[in-house]
């Protein structure tokens, strides 16, 4: 809020309501608080705008004194629009800035050539969100530009603060603490003024429902007195000297209708008496108790934040941070590849264009006769990467924080981006944008355990990692996937063999809890891949050590009991050899295939034949002597690529 009086100006940011209601709770419960721990709840103000706070030493010395100068940025993206032009993508702006004006300084800045390199300004926003789009000239550094829109536009503003209120009749500039005591202070008078009426109230209701009982007590000598009054007055005359109602019980007794003569109106009017007497004494003991009284403030609030809270919309970055990362990384598809040694890197998912079913695929990455390829994964650059290990531990990345190398570049060690130990190996990756808790992880084992946990669980997981599952000495994490209602389990094997059964049979577990038999396995047999089938119409592709691949429909798959052996799902024979990935897929989904050799070929899921279960399949890629596929990966229709002029490498 803001305001100008007498000379003194008032100017307070907004807040965020669930922040706000947190600390006055806090405060409530510590009055001695300090204001690291208000702190600790309201990290700064929360703009309906969003944007970003740039730096926390103006909030400080906001909260500490009344006033300080808080800067908020615009929220800004690079994005990569062909192979040498960039955009800046402009998502949210600061607080009281206008999108139309700050679209005019803009073009105005460019006009005077006072800011060089922009081809294009165009306001993209619709009722989906806000989107100004600001287009460079070919080879132009987005970053540089950038940092000149934030120094020369309203793209950067400063938000003053005056915290001045009137207090006890004075102005007075009022820390965070100091404001928000005084809020507390308003509650208490707010609430006890609340309960003082409400007990006169009740008071007052049970005074007439006694009169009231007690006319019922005597009814029949009532109507006679009452019969035998000539006028009201004499009625209620009669009321008070013989049976010492008050005034007020004698008015509500000669206004009652006669329907409240009959037993039931008579139980009612005892079942209100009693209801009043307890509110009377909730309410006197909250009057004769200010720890009732703090108790009352404390539930109403936590009534505010439920229905009317929110989550944060403005972000506060640290005061070093002069951009963040993200935000000048384009959101794009790309491919996650992983060895076996655990060396990773990410590609733009439009190097690799689609080949033709049968051919020799590209190379991939330049692996070791001894470091094959083990996992291949599609994720965007601003999701996250939920990375799990043999031993069911799972660490925590974002897909930008992987070095983007080419395509037959080796990579990173992953120990260096997440800090496994030296005897984990990478076995599932999972790419989410957010934590959904209406969605769960489903994980596997080697030896055909299957757990479910919800997925908000793994939001928050510590740098060292944290237990997604645990896995016995003798088995190994090997598949995780996402479920959400009415999807069903399928559980392939390395022998071709496979199950399906319904998540409802997988109770959910906490993060450290063990697994249950989801498919008993034949000797020498183990669980190759496990994923989520939502619906009849979903075709199954499986792919073999020998380059094969079939489609088949969920449909063909009969759902049966967790923890049986299951159906032939793969007939596996030296040709095609034995079954390495399993995986969900429509008809406009494309596939990638990759050997042992570093080969790697994308494929249309319509080129692979749909057949029955318990076939062979068609081959998908030609392979080498002594290569064999390794892994694969599935490519939604979203993850296409138009770019004709990416070339294809055999």
């Amino acid at each position: 809020s803001n305001g100008i009086a007498v000379g003194m100006a008032t100017n307070m940011p907004p807040h965020n309501l669930t922040e706000i209601c947190e600390a006055v709770i806090h405060l409530i419960n510590n009055p001695q608080a300090k204001l690291a721990e208000m702190m600790a709840r309201v990290p700064g103000p929360d703009f309906p705008t969003a944007g970003i706070i740039h730096g926390r030493r103006g909030i400080r010395q906001a909260y500490e004194t009344g006033r300080g100068t808080i800067t908020m940025r615009a929220r800004a993206a690079i994005e990569r629009q062909g192979k040498d032009r960039d955009v800046i993508a402009v998502t949210e702006i600061p607080y009281q800035v206008n999108k139309a004006r700050l679209i005019e300084k803009i073009a105005e800045l460019v006009n005077e050539k006072r800011l060089e390199g922009i081809g294009d300004i165009r306001d993209e926003s619709d009722r989906h969100g806000m989107r100004i789009v600001i287009e460079l000239k070919r080879g132009e550094p987005g970053l540089v530009i950038l940092n000149n829109l934030y120094k020369l536009t309203p793209m950067q503003t400063t938000f003053g603060v005056i915290n001045l209120a009137i207090v006890n009749g004075q102005p007075k500039v009022l820390s965070l603490i100091e404001l928000l005591r005084s809020f507390v202070e308003h509650r208490v008078d707010v609430v006890r003024s609340r309960t003082q009426h409400d007990l006169r109230q009740a008071e007052a209701r049970a005074h007439i429902l006694e009169g009231l009982k007690k006319a019922l007590d005597h009814i029949d000598e009532i109507i006679k007195l009452i019969r035998g009054s000539k006028t009201t007055a004499e009625a209620r005359d009669g009321l008070l000297a013989k049976f010492e109602f008050t005034e007020i019980q004698a008015k509500a007794i000669l206004e009652m209708q006669l329907q409240r003569l009959t037993s039931l109106e008579r139980q009612k009017i005892e079942d209100e008496l009693e209801e009043i007497r307890q509110k009377i004494a909730e309410l006197k003991e909250i009057l004769a108790s200010d720890v009732k009284l703090r108790e009352v403030i404390v539930q109403e609030l936590r009534d505010v934040q439920k229905k009317y809270g929110d989550a944060r919309r403005t972000e506060i970055t640290e005061e070093e941070a002069e951009i963040r990362l993200e935000d000048l990384i384009a959101e794009e598809d790309a491919v996650i590849t992983v060895t076996h040694s655990g060396y990773v890197k990410r590609t733009p998912l439009s190097v690799y264009r689609q080949q033709g079913r049968g051919g020799k695929g590209r190379i991939g990455m330049k692996t070791k006769e001894e470091d094959p390829l083990t996992n291949v994964f599609v994720a965007n650059t601003h999701s996250y990467v939920l990375v799990f290990t043999d031993r069911g531990r799972l660490y925590w990345l974002k897909v930008y924080e992987i070095p983007d190398v080419s395509s037959a570049g080796r990579g990173k060690a992953i120990v260096n981006l997440a800090n496994l130990s030296s005897e984990e190996k990478v076995r599932a990756l999972l790419s989410v944008k957010d934590f959904d808790p209406n969605v769960s992880v489903l994980m596997a084992t080697r030896g055909g355990q299957v757990k479910k946990t919800s997925l908000e669980a793994f939001s928050n997981p510590s740098a060292r990692g944290i237990i997604a599952m645990g896995v016995p000495d003798d088995d190994e994490l090997i598949a995780a996937d996402l479920v959400s209602v009415n999807e069903t389990v399928f559980i392939g094997t390395h022998d071709g063999m496979c199950i399906r059964f319904a998540h409802d049979e997988i109770r959910e577990m906490g993060r450290q809890a063990y697994g249950v038999i989801g498919i008993r396995l034949e000797e020498g047999d183990y669980v190759v891949s496990m994923i989520a089938t939502s619906n009849e119409n979903d075709m199954v592709l499986s792919v073999t050590e020998g380059g094969f691949g079939k489609r088949t429909a969920v449909e063909e798959y009969r759902t049966q009991g967790r923890g049986g052996k299951g159906v032939i799902n793969v007939k596996t024979t030296e040709k095609n050899g034995k079954v390495v990935a399993i995986m969900r897929v429509q008809e406009d989904s494309d596939v990638l295939v990759m050997t042992a050799n570093g080969k790697l070929i994308r494929v249309g899921s319509q080129d692979i034949r749909a057949v029955g279960r318990a076939t062979q399949g068609v081959r998908l890629i030609q392979l080498e002597e002594d290569d064999q596929v390794t892994a694969a990966t599935l490519i939604a229709p979203e993850g296409k690529t138009e770019d004709e002029g990416t070339p294809t490498v055999h």
